[in-house]
């Protein structure tokens, strides 16, 4: 078996043989008035000056998770992928490398993964499921995404069908619904998903549990430092009175438990925990 090495961006022991990795696979922009959403643009602007372009987009990061234990290997989300059009990676300013050898930098094979958990189905979090040749990129590695998700993703709603790339879902979804979730399922021992809902219809988070430290990921209801107020989600989110009562839940939990968190999309600080500042959290960066 493959040993990960200093590549990864930050990796941590949580105890009892499981340790976890970051690893970003690329970056692409997005608008900034999407990602704030309905906060108006003076309360935030302050907080992303340094990195808004001429055309009001941010930086993104694509960030993954590399979970090992005694159990077996789980990647968490797998970023935009190498299947992307010419005219698309244009459009959202994609660069880097993807998820595969993004991977192999840090010394790990990809056929060693048993899982890979997907927190949703939008295209800069599933579209590194296959190569660039249709093969599956992970091929021992069975798919986890909510069920709810699956149906959602398969619709047709002129509202939400653009965060979807349907024709590459189509084909993986016989893979995903043979190992898809209902609800809160542990997925190997200490490494767990949960039902959210919020920004998709079956988003998910993600624990991960040693014995002496718990890593969360909750995937795009905390994508950078500013989504620690429960009150600031996208304009992305497609049930945000859900994500509201979620994040407040969820958050509460994470700051009270000391647990440490990634965010999704954050380039430059990705790894902090949550902590309480009246009635919301504040981010506080790790690295």
């Amino acid at each position: 078996m493959t040993t990960m090495n200093e590549a990864v961006h930050w990796s941590a022991e949580l105890g009892g043989g499981t340790r976890v990795a970051l690893i970003q696979a690329g970056r692409f922009r997005s608008d900034a008035g999407a990602l704030l959403g309905v906060v108006p643009r003076m309360m935030w602007n302050g907080l992303v000056a340094d990195e808004i372009d001429h055309d009001h987009r941010l930086l993104q990061a694509l960030n993954c998770l590399l979970v090992e234990t005694p159990a077996g290997r789980v990647l968490v989300e797998t970023g935009i992928g190498d299947r992307i059009t010419e005219k698309g990676r244009a459009m959202r300013r994609y660069e880097g490398i993807w998820i595969l050898p993004a991977l192999e930098n840090a010394g790990f094979a990809p056929d060693t993964v048993d899982a890979v958990i997907v927190s949703h189905l939008h295209y800069d979090h599933a579209g590194g499921i296959l190569r660039a040749d249709g093969s599956l990129a992970f091929p021992r590695a069975k798919l986890v995404a909510q069920r709810a998700e699956w149906k959602i993703a398969m619709e047709f709603n002129p509202r939400l069908i653009a965060s979807y790339d349907q024709p590459e879902l189509r084909l993986v979804r016989d893979l995903g619904m043979q190992s898809a979730a209902d609800g809160d399922v542990e997925i190997l021992p200490g490494v767990f998903v949960f039902a959210t809902g919020g920004h998709s219809a079956g988003h998910q988070g993600v624990i991960v549990r040693g014995s002496e430290r718990t890593v969360a990921f909750f995937g795009d209801l905390c994508m950078r430092p500013w989504s620690a107020n429960p009150k600031w989600v996208t304009a992305f989110d497609d049930f945000p009175l859900d994500s509201v009562a979620v994040k407040a839940e969820l958050f509460a939990r994470a700051a009270d438990e000391e647990w440490t968190i990634v965010l999704s999309h954050e380039p430059l600080h990705p790894v902090g925990r949550l902590t309480r500042d009246r009635d919301r959290f504040r981010y506080e960066a790790e690295v």
